[in-house]
């Protein structure tokens, strides 16, 4: 059997500019971060004696004996992929709920990857990891997804990651360990209680892309501006620059936000938060603030009817957290 670990992650900036349909003519840049909170899939050649070839259990169980047969996307296509002959059970679980702004789908195809690479007795790098993940989401499965979440889940960490036509470069961010933690302090996690399916939501922006060339330029532009604030230590430009970017990212469809959400950010601006975003595509799932942390109890109060979501920054990305060296 072989267990993998694989962080969930939260986007500061950029998001959007990590579509192909924007990188493949104009650069794209994200400034994101893994939290510890994690997806776990064990892999294990399933015994013969079965009626069924595999069993897959996730919200639902699967037993199938062909791949064709197999009704969740990433561990069809990913066995299609990597080939996958062999009996195979699969489990899943999760810290986080799925369709919530946090990367859930593509840390499962990268920690399924990781973990039937394992399986098959191989060692992969990162890079290979999150390449295979993009492939198999985007000309696969055929998802209108971005290539930040597979990039974020694989290599873990608080990283810039510029998005080219032919490559994607992936810079880690060293902060100052004192002002790191006076960074961290600053965030709250809150589930908005709203799941919602980002393919729906992204497929509209790629759609609408054309007419919104100027709103994903400033969205890249305010990515710039969130580096160029931590690298200098200034937690006030950080903030203005979230702020800021959450206002343009709801120019991108009206689906990004509702009543709901907006009462939730209002609330936040109004109690303490100097910023603020939506996690993911929009819709639903988890708000970010960044909140002085004197107004932290607050807020807190303010929102307490949502779940706050305590966190830290994850730097491992995807791992194999145990392994038995049987093989496939």
């Amino acid at each position: 059997m072989i267990i993998s670990r694989t962080p969930f992650r939260i986007s500061f900036f950029g998001g959007g500019t990590d579509l192909p349909a924007w990188f493949e003519r104009e650069e794209g840049v994200v400034l994101s971060t893994t939290i510890d909170k994690y997806c776990y899939i064990s892999c294990r050649k399933l015994p013969s004696f079965f009626e069924h070839k595999h069993r897959f259990v996730y919200s639902k169980q699967e037993l199938v004996d062909k791949i064709d047969d197999i009704d969740h996307p990433s561990i069809r296509e990913t066995f299609r992929f990597l080939n996958i002959q062999t009996g195979v059970e699969i489990q899943h679980a999760s810290d986080l709920p799925a369709r919530s702004g946090i990367g859930s789908s593509s840390s499962f195809t990268v920690g399924l990857l990781n973990s039937l690479y394992g399986l098959k007795g191989q060692m992969v790098s990162k890079e290979q990891l999150y390449r295979d993940a993009i492939h198999i989401e985007q000309n696969m499965i055929k998802e209108s997804v971005g290539s930040q979440d597979q990039v974020a889940a694989a290599v873990g960490g608080l990283n810039i990651i510029r998005f080219y036509q032919d490559r994607i470069n992936v810079s880690p961010f060293f902060l100052n360990k004192d002002f790191l933690d006076e960074f961290k302090n600053r965030f709250m996690l809150f589930f908005t209680g709203i799941s919602r399916m980002s393919g729906e939501i992204e497929s509209e922006k790629i759609a609408q892309m054309y007419k919104k060339v100027k709103h994903y330029a400033l969205l890249k532009d305010l990515a710039e501006q969130g580096i160029h604030s931590l690298l200098n230590e200034d937690l006030v430009e950080f903030s203005k620059a979230l702020k800021d970017s959450w206002a343009v990212k709801k120019e991108l469809s009206d689906r990004v936000t509702n009543s709901t959400i907006d009462s939730i950010y209002h609330c936040g601006i109004n109690n303490g938060a100097a910023g603020g975003k939506l996690l993911g595509s929009g819709g639903g799932g988890f708000i970010l603030f960044f909140v002085d942390p004197d107004k932290k109890e607050l807020l807190k109060e303010k929102l307490k009817d949502l779940m706050c979501i305590p966190f830290d920054f994850d730097i491992g990305g995807s791992k194999i957290i145990y392994y038995n060296g049987d093989r496939i």
